[in-house]
């Protein structure tokens, strides 16, 4: 894969769409205006689509700009939040959690809840993150998901996750109710972007042939998979970590008692910004919390 374009493309895109102004986003970033123009075009060169339609005196997104522009925005959100939350770590009693945005919400935040009612002398900034890349460096513990042939050096596995197949309990019901293994092929499947292989694991799991079959939505971000499969939208292959409080609410069930191993597993690491006994503390109780959870 190519590396990423650099920062400075991305921001003068975003504010010279923000403006409609070449100009106007110069005197915002303190280029001159060809450097803005530059950065664009060159930008524009790196994904090989148009961003811009010129006109004289002003700019007008193009379709491909209009759908390239919020994702940026978080992106941009992101390291701005990531830098409130290094200035605030600068704190000696604070530690930073850095965590993959569905791992957060769905496991690590009622995880650092605990934490706190126990510990309440140490200040915890939890930074959910869905481009991981961009915070690694802030961050006193990360958290990252990587597939088994992609382990950071040095990181401690949360667990062994499973694969688990889920659907809201309605579709156990009724004529077209998912009662044995083929009939996964009459429902629509859900996947997330980067995980398709959780599909064919799943389905070579259950002795299930989906190589014809295409029939589904998708996303990408493993919660909205779950709360589309939770209001019956169809099935969801996903990780057992991520499922977890959705089959305690009852909000999810498994059709099939099949949980292969997951090809990807959630690792934490200490970056260098870590502070001693307090951000050991922290790492202790969340991995002590991941085995609990896991057993």
């Amino acid at each position: 894969m190519k590396p990423p374009p650099p920062l400075n493309y991305i921001r003068s895109f975003e504010s010279s769409a923000r403006h409609l102004s070449f100009t106007m986003a110069a005197k915002e970033l303190g280029y001159t205006q060809a450097a803005v123009s530059t950065h664009v075009r060159s930008l524009e060169h790196y994904i090989g689509r148009q961003l811009f339609i010129r006109y004289p005196r002003s700019l007008k997104l193009t379709e491909m700009g209009e759908a390239f522009l919020p994702t940026l925005r978080q992106a941009l959100d992101q390291i701005d939040q990531a830098t409130e939350a290094i200035v605030t770590s600068s704190r000696n009693r604070t530690v930073v959690v850095s965590c993959p945005m569905s791992l957060a919400e769905n496991w690590l935040a009622g995880c650092m809840a605990a934490f706190r009612k126990k510990h309440p002398e140490i200040e915890i900034v939890l930074h959910g993150t869905i481009w991981e890349d961009l915070s690694e460096q802030i961050a006193d513990i990360t958290i990252s998901t990587r597939r088994f042939d992609d382990r950071p050096p040095a990181a401690i596995p949360l667990w062994n996750d499973e694969l688990v197949l889920l659907c809201a309990p309605s579709l156990l019901e009724g004529d077209h109710a998912v009662k044995a293994p083929e009939d996964i092929l009459k429902v629509d499947r859900i996947f997330v972007h980067g995980r398709q292989e959780y599909w064919q694991v799943v389905a070579t799991a259950l002795g299930v042939d989906m190589q014809d079959f295409d029939k589904g939505l998708s996303t990408n971000a493993s919660n909205i998979a779950l709360e589309l499969a939770a209001m019956g939208a169809g099935l969801v292959a996903t990780q057992r970590s991520l499922a977890h409080a959705y089959l305690r609410r009852g909000l999810l069930v498994e059709p099939f008692p099949v949980r292969p191993p997951s090809p990807w597993n959630y690792y934490l690491t200490e970056t260098q910004l870590s502070k001693g006994n307090i951000a050991r503390t922290v790492r202790e109780w969340i991995i002590a919390r991941a085995q609990e959870d896991s057993a």
